[in-house]
């Protein structure tokens, strides 16, 4: 009895080994025909017949395609990575294992090309708007060769007239949210656990570090630097740096600006530019908008294209229905 017990041990081992390795071999399989341009459908997956599949595809085991989807050349579904509802995807994206695409509901989701869905992630579904009434159509716009990782959850609009939209270039790390009918630019970059409210805008070359959160309607502009663990409840400008608990203005986000290649001139004068507006030497002499007209009609700053840029993004932070800028102090240096 005690030598029948000692051989199973052995054999449940090789049997489950032997399991590991026909998976492995399978999925090593598909990605080989995606690599020579043929498809590839694990028959555990859930293909509807009307769902349309480009050329090279490789569908995972455990996946699932809804009617209503449409499958770009060469795209990648890993194990249990589900499509669903009127959703598109581009060429060469890839969906890692366990992320969900689109939902059944009125409207569509787009995802463009070369864009990695990560582990878990869920991207195109219902929002969390309580205004959302069932039965509207609601949208998600993605562009090309974003990254999108695990955990992250991006939401369609909350009503027909608009859209949530996400630009090129971005890399998304893992636990953001994206709430309904935000705008987001082109080459951002959102730590983890990044979470924009509803019809939040951010421009290009913005970058928030770690836990930040951002109030809804809140506009965060390009090459703005974000601080960890901050909550923003008015717009940052352009070029600008904020952090704490009620974020506020600690600067402009220079090591940002030297990475994307401004000049040392252009820097220099926008940091000329912040000290008027933002740290005058004699508060009482005059007003803040004063302040802005000073700089604009500044001989040697107000025709360098970047403060101008900078003193066009405040002045629309101030107008109707936007939130105003983040405060700032007075000691604050940059």
């Amino acid at each position: 009895m005690n030598s029948l017990l000692k051989l199973r041990k052995p054999l449940s081992f090789s049997l489950t080994t032997l399991s590991l390795h026909r998976f492995s071999s399978t999925l090593n399989y598909a990605f080989q025909n995606k690599k020579e341009g043929t498809g590839f459908i694990h028959p555990t997956a859930i293909v509807h017949p009307n769902a349309v599949i480009g050329q090279g595809v490789s569908i995972g085991p455990f996946c699932t395609i809804g009617s209503s989807a449409k499958l770009g050349n060469g795209c990648q579904l890993h194990p249990s990575s589900h499509i669903f509802g009127n959703t598109e995807l581009g060429n060469h994206c890839i969906l890692m294992t366990g992320a969900v695409v689109g939902d059944d509901l009125p409207g569509h989701t787009v995802i463009g090309c070369n864009n990695i869905i990560g582990h878990h992630a869920v991207v195109g579904i219902k929002c969390q708007d309580m205004k959302y009434k069932s039965g509207d159509e609601c949208f998600l716009d993605v562009g090309n060769n974003n990254e999108i990782r695990e955990f992250t959850s991006i939401h369609r609009s909350s009503k027909s007239s608009d859209i949530t939209v996400i630009g090129d270039n971005n890399l998304i790390m893992g636990s953001c949210h994206i709430a309904h009918d935000c705008k987001i630019g082109n080459n951002n970059i959102f730590a983890n656990n990044t979470l924009l409210a509803g019809h939040v805008i951010v421009e290009d070359h913005a970058h928030t570090a770690g836990a930040s959160v951002v109030h809804q309607f809140c506009h965060i502009g390009s090459f703005a630097f974000i601080g960890g663990g901050s909550v923003v409840s008015q717009d940052v400008p352009k070029y600008m740096m904020v952090s704490g608990e009620r974020a506020e203005l600690r600067g402009l986000n220079l090591e940002g600006l030297r990475r994307r290649g401004f000049l040392v001139t252009e820097i220099k004068c926008l940091r000329t530019a912040y000290r008027k507006i933002f740290m005058p030497s004699d508060t009482n002499s005059m007003g803040f908008d004063e302040r802005l007209a000073e700089v604009a009609h500044d001989e040697d700053l107000g025709c360098v294209p970047a403060v101008s840029s900078m003193l066009q993004s405040i002045r629309d932070s101030f107008t109707e229905n936007r939130r105003g800028i983040c405060k700032f102090r007075q000691w604050s240096s940059s």
